[in-house]
């Protein structure tokens, strides 16, 4: 006999009197018969479509596949909308409306009568955001990743998303890439469903949720327009229902242990710094104690086992036929947490064990791996007090220790306006420093850090240099790149204060970023410096200003650290 469980669906759906007529009669209008409002576990699924998000544009599909999964289940499926982000198209910076995102799906899920949840993600902010949001109810919840598109194909090579825009960005400045030449690639790099297939932030979210046991085993890598990513769905949905009835929460699976394993797996992948910021945020809401510190600590040592753009050769079509992430699951396990349990009730050393590879030169082994430390390094240092990060994997290798003169911009605008000025008073061992790019500056931390270098350098043959914001960069880029400088200079921080021919000094070994000015003349500065009036005076962004936090903390709001759970203290009658 099925053990009996409890259905917050029940306090809508289970009552026979006023209110429950009302809730059960208007939902009739859609042709739900009787038998769908008696004790069927309601799942709703989460759905990230839009046609202004590219990457998500195949979902209102995958929302019909995932409700046959619940149907089949003996579930009552409910599809509902919420703000999608779309990092190709929205401007300032999809970042700036995460928080906002997240405040859509968490009010959403409370306020309405689910006992499950499946999300539907893609695009860069879509999974973090609502990640973040449904773990502030914490009810229990699946995701399904959208999925990469498939390789691009440009004149008989590889070309991927997001870090072939950085070389095809450098080869028009260059003079060796035309008009005709960029419409072309335009087509070849995105020629199916799905979002960056290079590891950037969107591959690099869905390795997260897997990483963390919140996807079926081998979700992540699957190209979205595969038949076996519709299997994936479909099963998804039989799953949520089973996970309704054994009560199996959010709070169960993301345990600490969890984070650390995501750490790691991140890094063996070359996964993005964005990484950093969206998981300390969910940290923050479903209640674990995760730091910057913890980045370094457990990923800067790991071994690059994937050989993918940026960091390496292939593109996530690739890694999907070589085995996915299982097998740098199986290969990590020595020093990963192995019984962690995810979302189908196994632990991800059970889900894992004896994954085959079937390509050890896209996915390397321990003993051979693609680089021997490869994870995301924490910075400190006077130019950075809380903290700043960087990727080696990602870098050149050699301006990993270097010292040089500051070329300063003050913000976006002021970069815009001079990188290409042949006056500029710039050469490689230069270091370049952006201002105003941070979560309260732009507002919002775009993805800018990894500043194009000036066209008379790249004409010279130069093809890296050392950058530094307090902005972020995309998953997709490269370069010696300086990111997340925290505090901010919009808010005072000591970036706020560097001026053009300071030295600065990058070790990454030594783990500093030190502006070599006496601390007397950084005290002038500081004395003498004053705020930029605010970029809004009213409505959502105003309220972004005055409530997130800094880089090093997530960039959630402060009021939003934490849940409130599922329970919905007053009726609506």
């Amino acid at each position: 006999m099925e053990k009996s469980y409890y259905l917050r669906s029940s306090e809508w759906f289970g009552k026979y009197d006023k209110m429950g007529f009302v809730h059960r009669s208007w939902l009739r209008n859609q042709g739900h018969p009787d038998h769908m409002f008696r004790g069927r576990p309601v799942i709703g699924i989460c759905n990230t479509w839009s046609d202004l998000t590219p990457c998500n544009g195949h979902l209102r599909e995958f929302a019909e596949i995932v409700k046959r999964g619940v149907y089949e289940a003996g579930g009552f499926p409910l599809e509902f909308p919420v703000m999608s982000l779309g990092e190709t198209i929205m401007k300032p910076t999809t970042m700036l409306f995460r928080n906002l995102a997240s405040m859509d799906v968490e009010e959403t899920i409370r306020a309405n009568p689910l006992d499950g949840i499946v999300l539907l993600t893609g695009c860069d902010k879509t999974t973090p955001s609502t990640l973040m949001g449904a773990a502030s109810v914490d009810l229990p919840t699946i995701v399904v990743p959208g999925g990469p598109m498939l390789n691009g194909k440009f004149r008989g090579k590889e070309i991927g998303s997001g870090t072939s825009t950085w070389q095809i960005s450098e080869g028009i400045k260059a003079g060796t890439f035309s008009r005709e030449d960029l419409i072309e690639a335009e087509s070849c790099v995105s020629r199916s469903a799905g979002h960056c297939m290079t590891m950037g932030t969107a591959s690099t979210m869905a390795s997260m949720v897997e990483a963390l046991g919140l996807t079926l085993p081998g979700a992540a890598a699957i190209p979205a327009v595969d038949s076996r990513k519709k299997v994936l769905a479909h099963l998804s949905g039989n799953r949520i229902v089973e996970m309704v009835k054994e009560n199996m929460k959010m709070s169960d699976i993301l345990t600490r242990e969890a984070f650390e394993n995501a750490i790691r797996i991140n890094s063996a992948v070359g996964g993005s710094t964005n990484l950093i910021i969206h998981m300390l945020a969910l940290a923050g809401r479903i209640g674990i104690k995760l730091t910057l510190d913890d980045f370094d600590k457990l990923g800067s040592d790991m071994p690059l086992l994937l050989n993918l753009m940026p960091s390496g050769k292939y593109l996530m079509e690739d890694f999907y036929y070589a085995g996915g992430l299982p097998v740098i699951i199986d290969r990590l396990s020595e020093i990963l947490h192995k019984d962690a349990i995810t979302v189908n009730g196994k632990t991800i050393g059970a889900n894992c064990a004896g994954a085959p590879c079937y390509n050890n030169d896209v996915i390397t082994t321990l003993d051979k791996p693609l680089k021997e430390k490869a994870g995301i390094a924490v910075l400190k240092g006077n130019m950075c007090e809380n903290g700043a990060v960087i990727k080696p994997s990602a870098t050149s290798g050699e301006l990993l220790k270097h010292r040089g003169r500051a070329v300063v911009f003050e913000n976006m605008e002021d970069y815009h306006a001079r990188i290409d000025d042949p006056e500029l008073d710039i050469d490689e061992n230069c270091i370049m420093v952006l201002k105003g790019v941070g979560p309260v500056g732009y507002p919002g931390m775009p993805e800018v850090g990894n500043l194009d270098l000036p066209q008379k350098l790249i004409r010279k043959g130069i093809t890296d240099m050392v950058r530094i914001s307090d902005g972020r960069m995309s998953g997709t880029a490269y370069g010696t790149v300086v990111l997340h400088v925290s505090p901010e200079s919009t808010i005072g921080g000591t970036l706020a204060l560097v001026e053009n021919g300071d030295i600065i000094e990058l070790n990454v070994k030594e783990r500093s970023l030190i502006l070599d000015v006496p601390e007397a003349v950084l005290k002038k500065r500081k004395e003498a410096w004053k705020p930029a009036p605010p970029v809004a005076e009213r409505g959502y962004v105003k309220m972004f200003i005055q409530h997130v936090e800094q880089a090093d903390q997530g960039c959630d709001f402060d009021f939003l650290k934490g849940g409130s759970g599922s329970v919905v203290l007053r009726d609506s009658h």
